[in-house]
C-alpha cells in the first residue's frame, strides 16, 4: 500500500486495533456485566458488529453518532434493559465520533474553531446536564415530547429546501468555514450539552440542523464539525453511564469496533452526494426523529 494510505488511515487503523485489544482482554479475562445485559455469544456479536458498522455509516454520513440505529436495535430486538441500552450506545458513540470526525479532518469537512467553540462549551452543558437529570428524571417523556415537536420544523424545511434545489433552482456554493459569532456558538453547544446529559442521546441530533440553520454552515463542513464537537460530550457522557454502571463493556466495544470503520466509509463517500441530496437525507432521517420522540411521549415505540 502507499505511503499516503498509512499517513492518511493510521490514526483510523490504531483506534480499531485498540478496540479490538480492549474487546479480546475483557473476553479472555472477563469483565463486569451489569445486571440485565444479554450474554453474548458468535451471532449476537456479528449482529453488534454489524449494528455498529450501519451506525458509523450514517454517522459519517450526516455528523451524528448513530444513537438512533443503535439504541433501539439494543433494546428492542436484543433485549437490554433502555437505561443499559442508553449507557452502551453513549459509550459506542465515542469510538463513531473519533473516528467520523478524522476521517472528515483529513478531507477538510471540519471548522476547528467553531469545534473547539461548541465541544469546549457543550462539555460544560453535558456536565450541568447530567445533573440536572437527576431533578428531572421522572419528566422524561415530556422532554420526549418537546424535542419531537422542536425537530419538525428544520426537518420539514430540509426536506422542502432539498426538493427545490432537486427540481433545478440555483445550489449555494459549499464554502470550508462557518462563519458567525464564537460567542453565540459557545452558547449553542452549552444548550446542546445540557440536552445531551438530560437526555442521554448524542447532541448530532440538534447540532446539524442548528449549525445550518443558526449558522448557515456549509452541509459538508457541518457533519463533520458536528461530529468533531460531539466527541467530549460523548466521552463525558458515556464516562459518567460507566460509573453509574450502565454500560454492557463488551456490547459496546463490538458496537465500537463497527462504528470505527464504519464511520470512514461514510466520511468517505460523502461528498457524491449533492448538497441538496443531504438535505433530503437528513431532513428524513430528523423528521423520523421527530416523530419517535413524539409517539414515545404518547406510549407509542416505533423502531
Amino acid at each position: 500500500m502507499s505511503t499516503s494510505f498509512w499517513r492518511k488511515n493510521l490514526p483510523t487503523i490504531v483506534l480499531l486495533a485498540f478496540v479490538i485489544i480492549l474487546s479480546v482482554w475483557s473476553y479472555i479475562f472477563g469483565y463486569y456485566v451489569p445486571k440485565g445485559a444479554p450474554e453474548i455469544n458468535i451471532g449476537s456479536g456479528l449482529l453488534l458488529t454489524a449494528v455498529g458498522f450501519a451506525a458509523g455509516l450514517l454517522g459519517g454520513l450526516i455528523g451524528t453518532g448513530g444513537c438512533s440505529i443503535m439504541l433501539p436495535i439494543l433494546h428492542f430486538w436484543m433485549g437490554y434493559p433502555a437505561p443499559l441500552a442508553v449507557g452502551t450506545t453513549l459509550f459506542a458513540v465515542i469510538f463513531t465520533t473519533l473516528s467520523g470526525a478524522y476521517g472528515h479532518l483529513v478531507r477538510k469537512n471540519l471548522d476547528k474553531n467553531v469545534t473547539l467553540w461548541v465541544g469546549g462549551f457543550g462539555t460544560l452543558g453535558v456536565i450541568l446536564g447530567s445533573w440536572l437529570f437527576t431533578f428531572l428524571v421522572n419528566q422524561v417523556t415530556l422532554l420526549d415530547l418537546i424535542l419531537g415537536l422542536a425537530f419538525l420544523l428544520p426537518a420539514i424545511r430540509m426536506i422542502l429546501e432539498g426538493l427545490e434545489r432537486s427540481q433545478g433552482k440555483k445550489v449555494q456554493q459549499e464554502g470550508k468555514v462557518i462563519y458567525g459569532s464564537k460567542p453565540m456558538m459557545g452558547f449553542f453547544g452549552f444548550a446542546i450539552g445540557i440536552l445531551t446529559g438530560v437526555v442521554g442521546l448524542g447532541g448530532g441530533y440538534a447540532l446539524v440542523p442548528g449549525l445550518i440553520y443558526l449558522f448557515d454552515a456549509p452541509v459538508y463542513v457541518t457533519m463533520g464539525t458536528s461530529l468533531a464537537s460531539m466527541i467530549p460530550l460523548a466521552v463525558v457522557g458515556g464516562g459518567i453511564k460507566i460509573v453509574q454502571g450502565f454500560v454492557a463493556l463488551g456490547a459496546g466495544l463490538l458496537l465500537g469496533a463497527g462504528t470505527v470503520v464504519g464511520a470512514q466509509f461514510g466520511a468517505a463517500i460523502i461528498k457524491r452526494f449533492k448538497p441538496n441530496t443531504l438535505k433530503l437525507i437528513f431532513g428524513a432521517y430528523f423528521l423520523y426523529v421527530a416523530i419517535k420522540f413524539i409517539t414515545s411521549y404518547f406510549g407509542i415505540m416505533i423502531w
